[in-house]
């Protein structure tokens, strides 16, 4: 459990209040009470809470969550669930975004420890934060990987891969186009272009981009691609989520291209407002609502000191609009 202001008060032997004076730095305290305090707060990795809760000995019940870009419709539609979900459990949602910006993260995570969130669901997509080893807090990850001590929600990113390749295969794509983000991270969702390239194996003519996932791809990027596809007589192409692949279409059809007549396009993500305003698009549907339960079953198990829920791979579907 986060150490409150009360257990460091019964640790150095003092008062709640002279703890508060402590960390406010108010009044006059000799330098044996200070230093005692100091070194309870260092033993508990006790961190001053901004929002003062600790002093009636509650917990904040505040969540942090830490999303990439919730501009995206799947961290949207993620961060709404984990909201809802906490809220009828009784706990507030602290929401940051990261982006591709390692300091303002390592910012974040200050914030979010030093205002006493209980704990924190991330899907970074920045690695070796060593702030993430360091903040003392109960932490979970959805389908990246952080640290070796943060326990990661994952779904099924190899089955998702494999799905990809064998609808363009069953639909005659020859010349294929691989849109990939974050290729050199130990995160799980490598294993959706291991799975893809598996499914494709020797049969197809596979060609791959990278791209930072982190951001959206600018124009004169995505006039990049549709050159090389035209060019090339691309017939299939995976895009690694939802938003490349309908900007991918639109720009396509724009240069004269049928979609999927003359090309196949395939998203990933699945997000409900995507598939809602863009139904003619073929894209892994991943499992919102149950990651959003599992990252919270998760994370309380930490928090409550409890044994670790059964954490196995969450299922994905693909949604093929015929």
């Amino acid at each position: 459990m986060v150490s409150k202001l009360s257990d460091v008060a019964e640790l150095a032997g003092v008062s709640v209040t002279t703890v508060s004076r402590v960390i406010n730095s108010y009044g006059s305290l000799s330098q044996k009470t200070i230093d005692k305090v100091h070194a309870a707060m260092r033993e508990l990795h006790y961190q001053p809470n901004a929002m003062a809760r600790s002093l009636q000995g509650k917990s904040s019940q505040f969540i942090g969550l830490i999303f990439p870009d919730i501009q995206n419709p799947f961290f949207t539609s993620l961060a709404n669930e984990i909201e809802q979900i906490l809220f009828d459990k009784g706990y507030k949602s602290i929401i940051a975004t990261s982006a591709n910006n390692v300091e303002k993260e390592k910012q974040y995570l200050e914030m979010l420890a030093a205002n006493q969130v209980e704990g924190i669901i991330t899907s970074s997509h920045n690695l070796d934060i060593d702030a993430y080893s360091n903040t003392y807090l109960p932490i979970v990850s959805y389908d990246r990987f952080i640290s070796d001590t943060v326990p990661i929600v994952r779904e099924d990113n190899y089955r998702g891969g494999q799905l990809i390749g064998e609808y363009l295969l069953k639909n005659g794509a020859k010349n294929i186009l691989m849109l990939s983000g974050d290729s050199s991270s130990q995160s799980p969702t490598t294993k959706r272009y291991e799975g893809f390239t598996a499914a494709l194996g020797d049969k197809v003519s596979l060609s791959i981009q990278e791209f930072n996932s982190n951001s959206w791809p600018t124009t004169s990027e995505i006039d990049v691609i549709v050159n090389d596809v035209i060019q090339q007589n691309i017939d299939g192409i995976y895009a690694y989520n939802d938003i490349m692949a309908i900007q991918l279409q639109n720009a396509l059809r724009k240069a004269g291209k049928r979609i999927p007549e003359d090309i196949r396009i395939v998203g990933y993500d699945g997000s409900p407002i995507v598939q809602l305003l863009h139904p003619d698009l073929p894209t892994v549907v991943q499992p919102i609502r149950q990651a959003a339960q599992r990252l919270i079953d998760v994370l309380f198990a930490e928090i409550n000191n409890q044994d670790p829920v059964v954490n196995d791979v969450l299922p994905i579907t693909f949604y093929n609009p015929k």
